[in-house]
């Protein structure tokens, strides 16, 4: 069983996610990516799309404007310029 991945999703404003989860799809501008625990490093740009966190059988969506996702050994942060959470 894989482990978890460090999350957190920051706006301008504040903190929207910060939690352990199974997986996160982002949308890269160069290329929508997924990310799960133990991922290589990276940093790249983000486009305006959604973001998923998927957690046990539960799936959150936020809406981003862009930003930058960076993965590093402790997980993945993603400082996006707007975000906000889709109702489910």
């Amino acid at each position: 069983m894989a482990g978890k991945l460090h999350f957190s999703l920051v706006s301008p404003e504040r903190e929207l996610f910060s939690g352990d989860v199974d997986q996160v799809d982002a949308p890269g501008t160069e290329g929508d990516f997924g990310v799960l625990a133990d991922h290589a490093p990276f940093m790249t740009t983000l486009k305006v799309g959604q973001v998923k966190v998927y957690n046990g059988g539960a799936v959150k969506v936020f809406e981003i404007e862009g930003g930058f996702a960076d993965v590093t050994p402790e997980g993945l942060t993603i400082l996006a310029e707007q975000a906000t959470e889709v109702a489910a």
